[in-house]
């Protein structure tokens, strides 16, 4: 495989690991502590991701147990929590927060399953943009014959059919963790 189709690959990659790290913040009814990852709070007049300056860890199936480092941060981070777009509802026990994954609804699980597959529709969008750009560099290139740029062009199309299958695969997956009950 040419240079450029590795460096190409290795871009695509990265798009499959910002999916996944976009699917892990999406609510599945069962308790994830990456489901935090997105959620800032305000540290001494900066904003702080909450996993940076808590503990955050499973106790149950269906709950997240928030400890802060310092326990003057309680309330900052439990507001934080409490105002974010995950609607959830934490329980502050004094030096830590207790939040209780409720049950998802038919309606919640569709609409999170609908944002599953914007977020590959994003993805994919990503890739065929990479797979774009090398093409572009490709064709003014002065380094290659027209037969090894027609060779390069669908080895890069091969790469790309193979990332935008792992990604339909990734979201079909996360599709069916967030369906089933």
């Amino acid at each position: 495989m040419d240079e450029l189709t590795l460096t190409c690959q290795e871009r695509m990659e990265k798009c499959i690991v910002s999916l996944k790290e976009s699917f892990n913040t999406l609510r599945t009814g069962r308790a994830n502590a990456s489901l935090l990852d997105k959620i800032e709070c305000d540290y001494y007049g900066e904003k702080m991701p909450i996993n940076q300056i808590c503990a955050i860890t499973i106790p149950e199936p269906r709950q997240i147990l928030v400890k802060p480092y310092d326990k003057g941060d309680v309330k900052s981070v439990y507001n934080a929590i409490a105002g974010s777009d995950l609607y959830l509802n934490p329980i502050n026990d004094g030096d830590s927060i207790r939040i209780v994954i409720p049950p998802l609804t038919e309606d919640k699980r569709k609409e999170l399953a609908k944002k599953a597959r914007s977020f590959a529709e994003e993805s994919k969008v990503a890739i065929r943009n990479i797979r774009r750009e090398f093409f572009d560099k490709l064709k003014k290139s002065d380094d290659y014959s027209d037969d090894l740029k027609d060779r390069i062009e669908k080895e890069m199309q091969k790469v790309t059919d193979e990332i935008i299958v792992k990604v339909d695969n990734l979201t079909k997956e996360k599709e069916k963790e967030i369906l089933s009950i």
